[in-house]
């Protein structure tokens, strides 16, 4: 109930601002407001996306208005849902996502500065002109004779919507209850009402001269060509929306949530479902159907409705059909309310939502992946020809710098002990062979060459000239030897697609070294199982799998551990493997990540999370979070512990007795202090997140307890530091306390137990910090558990956790492996053992161990 008022309050202005954009009759926004909440909502894929007029479609609209007239428009919006419902029905919504990112958001940009520029003339008491074009060599002359209450109205809701989220303090915090839009549009039509009784109204004529649609009329080429810009736009915006409120609503799933209210009813015990694409782009067609039947403007989902229903609270499609019938019944009952909202405030409301289409967050991100051309061609397409012709053009661009990237692969000829050696970096295609060609006439008639693929793919025309090759140079005496990047000898074999696949990558099996190659027996994860081809034990040490034995106990002999206890004679001279994994990652993993290491150098780091964890060599956070340079804030150490800010652990002399040589004078630990004020004052970090792990050591030990010492033997550091989880210990035995556990089953021993316990209490340390807590009453910082289990490879995430005063439930929810997005995402980032290919929507960032 809450959430669909909340959206309600945002979705009625917005309707009447763009039904004025685009000229069509104020009552037609209501209409698609209205049938966009029912109808997509209960028809629709998305449950908690919330669909309405379209924003996107504002400057379509207005030239199909311009063109055809208001009833024909109607129509033309009916042939693009009958559209969408085929497309749907053919399950081709997916797919529409692999256009590329920087033409869906330079058309999504180029329509915003569409809408600013023709809205602005409005606000500042003018009329907007036919063009983008026209309208910005109007604006010198509109802004020479500006005068009026119309510009002093419009700058009113402008600020009030650019500052309304920013009101500080607790009173600020219960305004911010009510949405920007409302509050700008309430407080201008007030102003107004007093100020300037004279000004422009909203003026919404009868619903019994409400116009209805007509069969259209004119060139039937001109009338497909606007219904499927109607759909391409609608769909795009509705499908790329319904993946944006997914990936909020994941976000909002894992967070720490307080017990439901009884009023409210349970909001966090249902994980969020991910959107089914087809069903909502078919919903989509539905609604815009009956919209265009009943004159209104055309629908799609929108992620300004669609956040604002998931912050308000949302779990379903209830608020979506809940905020259309509040919809249906304003417009019936507060026609006279709607009459007193002055036009500036609308037009000034709609400009805004225009500038805010124009993210420059995207801008960074299309330029760092050096798409940027493409997102420049895509907005000057659409501001100067058309939506239609800006996607065309963008996607001409996009296939021009594709080509341009397949032709630029690198092709060096190298002469090392006597072998000619002919370097291949990058993807072999019909636009390479020309260079591939001249590099291997380089090679002397009867030489030895070796020539190494560094790449994913070589197509038939390369692999024709690489065998052809072949067969002239062994005719003339020589011989030849096809290597990976590691050095590993390769058979090229052929698929059935004509295209040939090269090795080093997953799932590559006929491309695999032959079984006489050096260091075959290695695999991409083998350096995580601490171990190598050349230096591997023959025989095991104690008759068993001497890895998992090592592995499985690393921290627990470190604290149990006596002096003078034998070291691992089976593992390689520490210099010589130090040496060759920095050799390794200069070799294969520095020409990947150098571009983007200079791009931190130069810019600095903004990690978005802090991620405080155990020392244990088993945990490899950049593989299990798939993160990458710049994306955590990391600090480790034994025990994932957080020490409590100016406080004592328990059974630690207070600092008003005296020290003794079994207990420091002072407990406390700044390193770790400051690395959290650090990451949440100075980096502005929007999470933190405590990870534990299954067979912690430091859990163990104090399972066990501290050895008896003597009274003159001195506590070791590692004790003096773990008794900062002493209270984890307390914890778990305490009554007040649910037991943490694992959702669908208890702890598998008391181990286990104390490894979660531990989380939660270290996750209530955090709290204890001054800088948490302030960012916590503010906001705008979020706190998450996580347990990883070692020997399944399986991540939990704490979700059901209110802090220790409520008494609620502990769970850790497995985290399963669905896609949370699939395109129109931030750049994905992999990390490997071996250089790999990442099959994801946006360029990856791979980063090899």
């Amino acid at each position: 109930m809450s959430a669909s008022i909340t959206v309600f309050l945002i979705a009625v202005p917005m309707a009447l601002g763009l039904s004025l954009a685009v000229g069509a009759p104020l009552e037609a926004g209501l209409v698609a407001a209205a049938v966009g909440g029912i109808v997509a909502g209960l028809f629709g894929g998305a449950p908690l996306q919330v669909s309405g007029p379209s924003a996107g479609l504002t400057v379509v609209t207005a030239e199909l208005i311009q063109i055809y007239g208001w009833r024909t428009t109607c129509a033309i919006t009916i042939g693009a849902g009958l559209l969408q419902i085929l497309l749907g029905t053919l399950r081709v919504a997916r797919n529409a996502l692999a256009v590329s990112p920087a033409i869906v958001h330079g058309t999504l940009a180029g329509i915003g500065v569409a809408i600013a520029l023709a809205q602005l003339h409005i606000m500042l008491g003018g009329s907007p002109q036919s063009s983008v074009v026209a309208n910005a060599l109007a604006l010198p002359g509109q802004l020479a004779v500006i005068g009026g209450a119309a510009p002093l109205i419009g700058a009113l809701t402008v600020a009030v919507v650019l500052l309304w989220p920013r009101l500080p303090g607790r009173a600020g915090r219960t305004a911010r209850r009510i949405p920007a839009a409302l509050a700008s549009v309430v407080i201008a039509t007030a102003v107004a009402a007093v100020a300037a009784p004279g000004l422009a109204r909203v003026d919404l004529p009868s619903w019994r001269s409400h116009a209805f649609p007509e069969l259209p009329h004119g060139p039937v080429l001109a009338l497909a060509t606007a219904v499927f810009t109607v759909m391409l736009v609608a769909g795009l915006e509705s499908l790329l929306a319904a993946v944006a409120v997914d990936r909020l609503a994941a976000d909002r799933a894992g967070e720490p949530v307080k017990p439901p209210s009884p009023a409210i009813g349970s909001a966090t015990a249902v994980p969020p479902q991910r959107s089914d694409l087809d069903r909502e782009l078919c919903g989509q067609g539905v609604a815009n159907t009956l919209s265009g039947l009943l004159g209104g403007l055309p629908v799609a989902g929108g992620v300004v409705r669609g956040s604002a229903n998931v912050r308000a609270g949302a779990i379903g499609r209830a608020s979506s059909v809940l905020h259309g019938i509040w919809v249906l019944l304003a417009a019936a009952l507060l026609v006279t309310v709607f009459e007193w909202i002055p036009l500036a405030a609308l037009a000034a409301l709609v400009m805004v939502v225009g500038v805010q289409m124009v993210s420059f967050a995207h801008i960074r991100n299309v330029h760092r992946h050096r798409e940027f051309p493409v997102y420049a061609a895509t907005v000057a397409g659409v501001i100067g020809f058309g939506a239609l012709t800006g996607v065309a053009l963008g996607v001409a661009v996009a296939v021009v710098v594709s080509l341009r990237r397949l032709g630029r692969t690198k092709i060096t000829v190298s002469e090392q002990d006597g072998r000619h050696v002919v370097t291949v970096r990058g993807q072999l295609t019909f636009l390479s062979v020309p260079r591939l060609t001249r590099a291997l006439g380089q090679v002397p008639p009867g030489a030895d060459a070796t020539v190494e693929l560094d790449g994913s793919f070589m197509d038939h025309a390369a692999y024709e000239a690489i065998q052809t090759w072949r067969g002239a140079r062994i005719a003339q005496g020589g011989s030849v030897a096809f290597t990976g990047r590691s050095g590993d000898s390769i058979a090229l074999a052929g698929r059935s697609d004509g295209g040939i696949d090269l090795p080093g990558r997953p799932g590559d099996a006929t491309s695999a070294p032959t079984a006489a190659a050096p260091h075959s027996c290695c695999r991409p994860w083998t350096p995580w199982r601490n171990h190598h081809c050349h230096d591997r034990p023959t025989e095991p040490t104690h008759g068993t799998n001497t890895t998992s034995t090592s592995t499985s106990t690393s921290l627990t002999e470190a604290v149990i551990a006596t002096p003078g206890s034998a070291p691992d004679t089976t593992r390689p001279e520490g210099t010589h493997r130090l040496r060759s994994g920095l050799s390794s990652f200069q070799r294969n993993t520095a020409p990947l990540v150098r571009d983007e290491l200079a791009r931190l150098a130069s810019e600095g780091q903004s990690p978005s999370q802090l991620f405080i964890t155990c020392a244990d060599s088993r945990l490899v956070t950049s593989m299990i979070t798939a993160s990458g340079p710049g994306d955590l804030f990391t600090v480790r150490n034994v025990g994932n512990l957080v020490p409590l800010p100016d406080a004592l652990p328990t059974g630690t002399p207070s600092t008003d007795a005296p020290a003794t040589p079994t207990a420091p004078a002072t407990s406390g630990d700044d390193s770790v202090a400051a690395a959290i004020e650090y990451a949440v004052e100075v980096l502005r970090v929007e999470s933190i997140t405590v990870c534990g792990h299954s067979g912690c050591g430091a859990m163990q030990a104090l399972l066990r307890g501290e050895p008896e010492t003597g009274p003159d033997t001195p506590r070791t550091p590692l004790w003096r530091w773990l008794r900062h989880g002493l209270p984890s210990l307390e914890r778990m035995a305490s009554r007040r306390h649910y037991r943490s556990r694992i959702s669908g089953r208890p702890a598998a021993d008391e181990v286990e137990q104390l490894c979660l316990t531990n989380v939660v209490q270290q996750l209530e340390h955090l709290r204890a910090h001054e800088a948490v807590a302030r960012r916590l009453a503010e906001g705008t910082l979020q706190l998450h558990g996580m347990y990883f289990h070692v020997g399944e490879a399986q991540a939990y995430l704490l979700t059901e956790w209110a802090g220790s005063e409520t008494g609620h439930d502990e769970v850790f929810d497995r985290v399963g492996t669905e896609e949370p997005e699939p395109a129109a995402t931030r750049p994905a980032t992999c990390t490997t053992a071996q250089p790999t290919t990442c099959a994801t929507a946006r360029p990856a960032t791979c980063t090899t161990a």
